[in-house]
């Protein structure tokens, strides 16, 4: 059975429309690219394909990312630069994928394997689904969530560890002569004793109090932030710490119980989250997806029921194929 949920979506009339022109032109490019790689294109052919892809700059675009998943490259310069000027919400389908995008998709797999990466040189590390609890040697202890790793470097005047993937709840161990300090992207979070969970999102880091205070700095703002209980901070790489922003400390560290909550979490953080929980990448195609607002309550044990309920209830078509689920 798969469980009740509430979801809030973000798509405007207007937004809707837009997203099924782009499946349409999206489709309509694949047709043209299995039409010329058949075998048996004429120059008439290849002439009419021509002038369908300068009929527009959404033409255009949905011609290259056609080509660029048959042929397993990207074109994310090009895919940038137009979209700033365009706005466009890219879309790929199905035949793309089976016609010729074998070599994206095996980059997609071996990126989220785990053969690569930081959890390489890490100490303490945990696989897909896989939660535990490491003790350290001054007593402290870190709630490792799934698909996450970190390492540790304690000495004579601080206590200091790296979360180089994932996500972690950290329980401080009160030693005021060594301060404890997590390093996690550009930024540190430092601590006495406390308890703060500490989330790497696609490449920003989330820091949340669940007790106690924190104070995080980063490479770009060495002046700390200070953040209390049911406040949590972000941080970009290569960027500034934000104010402390009110956040729900027993939802962001549900995970803990064996539940995901999301409140208005964009789908991509989903997507990030339910990845950590089953085998397979998951890939959004198209930015228009990314910023869908989700709210829910979800069994950790059944990572797929959260597929289920999204193909069932957004505006999104989902393809399965081994290793990789393409969302569009």
């Amino acid at each position: 059975m798969r469980p009740a949920v509430e979801w809030l979506v973000s798509m405007t009339p207007k937004d809707r429309q837009r997203h099924e022109s782009d499946i349409a032109l999206s489709d309509a490019a694949i047709d043209w690219l299995v039409r010329l790689k058949s075998g048996q294109a004429t120059s008439d052919d290849h002439a009419a394909f021509a002038a369908w892809r300068g009929q527009s700059t959404e033409h255009e675009l949905a011609a290259r990312e056609a080509e660029a998943v048959w042929h397993g490259v990207g074109v994310a310069g090009d895919r940038a630069r137009t979209l700033e000027r365009k706005e466009r919400r890219a879309r790929v389908t199905r035949r793309a994928v089976l016609g010729g995008g074998t070599l994206a998709v095996a980059g997609f797999v071996v990126a989220g394997s785990g053969l690569i990466g930081p959890r390489l040189f890490a100490e303490h590390v945990t696989g897909v689904g896989e939660q535990r609890t490491v003790g350290l040697a001054d007593g402290s202890s870190v709630f490792l969530n799934a698909s996450s790793a970190f390492s540790v470097k304690f000495s004579a005047r601080e206590r200091r560890l790296s979360l180089l993937e994932g996500q972690a709840t950290f329980t401080v161990a009160h030693d005021t002569a060594r301060p404890f300090i997590v390093e996690a992207g550009d930024g540190q979070t430092r601590a006495v004793g406390t308890v703060f969970d500490i989330d790497i999102r696609d490449g920003a880091v989330v820091v949340t109090v669940v007790e106690g205070v924190v104070a995080i700095t980063t490479d770009q703002a060495s002046d700390p932030v200070v953040a209390r209980v049911d406040q949590r901070v972000r941080y970009l790489p290569r960027g500034r710490p934000s104010a402390p922003e009110s956040a729900d400390a027993y939802i962001e560290t549900a995970w803990r119980r064996g539940k995901l909550i999301f409140n208005r979490r964009p789908l991509a953080d989903v997507v990030a989250d339910i990845e950590r929980y089953r085998r397979g990448r998951i890939v959004l195609m198209g930015d228009g997806l990314r910023s869908l607002e989700v709210t829910g309550v979800f069994d950790l044990n059944d990572p797929e029921a959260i597929l289920h309920t999204i193909e069932d209830t957004l505006p999104v078509q989902m393809t399965r194929l081994p290793f990789v689920t393409i969302v569009r």
